[in-house]
């Protein structure tokens, strides 16, 4: 479990950096999204890796990594909307933005800890391919109960899904780094 929490913080740490710099440069005006439209981009991304995975090809030139990037870096955002509606304000300062970002990746480690424990790191041994199914798949939920307004009989909500998207995308930057290496 040691050398998997140092991989997931490394990658964190990419993503978070990313998310840093580019906020330094636009704000938050991702604020003005409705969560829908933060699912739909979410939609877009996975989409698009599956795209690649599936032809081989990469007309656009950005990495399939950097997609996996966006996807960890998008549902954060929506977590954030999720408990923080427009009303509060579109512009949050940096210190605040990056204080959220730290708390929702945080909670979404905890998670893949337990998860990851129960599991016995069984996303090892899955093919990226499958990753990307599987996020994919979360999306379709997360677009389902949103369809429903938010409303679930029986099943996790949108954060629980945010998560496991935020997870997967994660394991599949650890897996294709991994694959550089090897």
């Amino acid at each position: 479990m040691e050398k998997t929490l140092k991989q997931y913080d490394a990658a964190v740490g990419v993503c978070r950096d990313i998310f840093l710099k580019k906020t330094k440069d636009y704000g938050t005006a991702w604020r003005i999204l409705r969560s829908t439209s933060l699912t739909d981009q979410l939609y877009i991304k996975a989409e698009r890796i599956r795209s690649i995975e599936e032809t081989g090809e990469n007309k656009v030139g950005e990495s399939v990594e950097f997609e996996y990037v966006a996807l960890v870096n998008y549902s954060v955002m929506a977590m954030i909307q999720l408990e923080m509606p427009r009303e509060k304000g579109l512009e949050l300062p940096l210190e605040q933005t990056t204080k959220l970002y730290d708390h929702h990746i945080g909670i979404t480690r905890e998670l893949m800890i337990k998860k990851n424990h129960d599991y016995g790191e069984a996303w090892r041994n899955m093919r990226i391919s499958s990753i990307t199914d599987l996020i994919l798949q979360k999306l379709l939920r997360v677009k389902q109960i949103e369809d429903n307004e938010g409303k679930t009989i029986i099943s996790e909500g949108l954060d629980a899904n945010y998560m496991d998207i935020i997870n997967y995308a994660l394991f599949a930057m650890i897996r294709l780094e991994e694959h550089k290496i090897n």
